[in-house]
């Protein structure tokens, strides 16, 4: 099992919350991203040493060509964070306003205030892959004849044979008519077994080798505005590319601000406000983005983005001497998840 990311893509960093107690600090609030976990199955066929005969004696046309194909299993999408450049802000304090601490994450995105974060981290998708069977080695299930003929043609023609040979073992076994009878229920299941086996190694010579392989890819995406956007190229027989590879075909996601997000309240700028301690939170827009290619919907998916709402201010008059206030954010989006009074004594 692999996982790789696109290395031309935004890294998202995690919100893991640590707190200090300080006077004044910098902070920042969130950006909103997309993150696809796109699951890709990968299929190589190897042809058999005896596939030019496989027609003459299995009856059946097989590749002669080794081949390599892929295709998506799965896209899977979860909502990222990471701290926006443009609403970075100061967070004042002084005797005046009883703030003792101030919780931000690592990236300095600020979290709660006399409060404990939310811990918030976006889920890591990961693919357990089933355990492969053994490869079987046809060499060591051939007879003595099939190894000792003296030429491609007549091993091809003995292995046949062997086949057909173990196919009417086996059904004389299944209708009770084999010259030597299992004892038990475990016995019959161990001579199937190995006939199975015999005949799977056998037949590898003929109908060659198909071995999948599946593999996580992480695609990230920042939307900063309405419109459509190559997510990434997908191509049968390269598998996932760069958006700029034209050598697949364009995945597109498509976003749309569905203007959830309500504009606070325009104040007069000429009037300095005495209680304001630049403490700025997020009121997110929800977004809808759609995936598609070919002219067909691959999937939908509906986000609170931080980018698309709007910043409003929170007064300094929620942490008086008497009363003051326990702020918690969400911390995917910034917005207010609580406030809570508090008396102070």
């Amino acid at each position: 099992m692999k996982v790789r990311h696109m290395a031309s893509l935004l890294l998202m960093l995690p919100l893991t919350v640590h707190g200090q107690s300080i006077e004044g600090t910098s902070y920042t609030l969130p950006k909103n991203g997309m993150r696809f976990t796109i699951e890709v199955e990968k299929t190589q066929y190897t042809p058999g040493r005896y596939a030019p005969y496989a027609l003459r004696y299995m009856k059946e046309n097989v590749p002669q060509q080794a081949s390599t194909a892929y295709r998506i299993v799965s896209i899977k999408m979860d909502a990222t964070a990471m701290p926006d450049t443009a609403k970075a802000f100061v967070l004042t304090t002084d005797k005046k306003h009883s703030i003792a601490k101030v919780t931000c994450s690592p990236n300095g995105q600020l979290l709660a205030i006399n409060a404990d974060a939310l811990p918030y981290s976006t889920p890591l998708r990961q693919f357990k892959a089933a355990p492969k069977p053994k490869a079987l080695n046809p060499n060591d299930y051939m007879t003595e004849d099939i190894l000792s003929a003296g030429s491609e043609a007549k091993m091809a023609e003995l292995s046949a044979k062997e086949i057909y040979d173990i196919r009417d073992s086996r059904n004389s076994l299944s209708r009770g008519e084999a010259d030597n009878l299992p004892k038990d229920g475990a016995q019959l299941k161990l001579m199937y077994e190995n006939m199975n086996r015999q005949e799977q190694a056998l037949s590898q010579l003929f109908y060659g080798v198909t071995v999948k392989d599946t593999t996580l890819t992480q695609v990230e995406f920042m939307p900063t505005q309405e419109g459509r956007n190559v997510l990434f190229r997908f191509s049968k027989y390269y598998g996932l590319v760069a958006a700029d590879d034209l050598s697949g075909t364009p995945y597109y996601i498509t976003v749309t601000d569905l203007h959830t997000a309500v504009a606070p309240e325009v104040v007069d700028n000429k009037k300095e406000d005495k209680n304001d301690i630049g403490l700025r939170v997020s009121k997110p827009s929800k977004i809808k983005a759609v995936l598609s290619t070919d002219g067909k919907t691959i999937d939908t998916y509906e986000m609170n983005a931080a980018q698309f709402g709007y910043t409003e201010s929170l007064s300094g008059e929620l942490f008086g001497k008497k009363q003051s206030s326990q702020i918690i954010l969400d911390p995917l989006t910034g917005s207010v998840k609580s406030i809570k009074t508090i008396e102070l004594k």
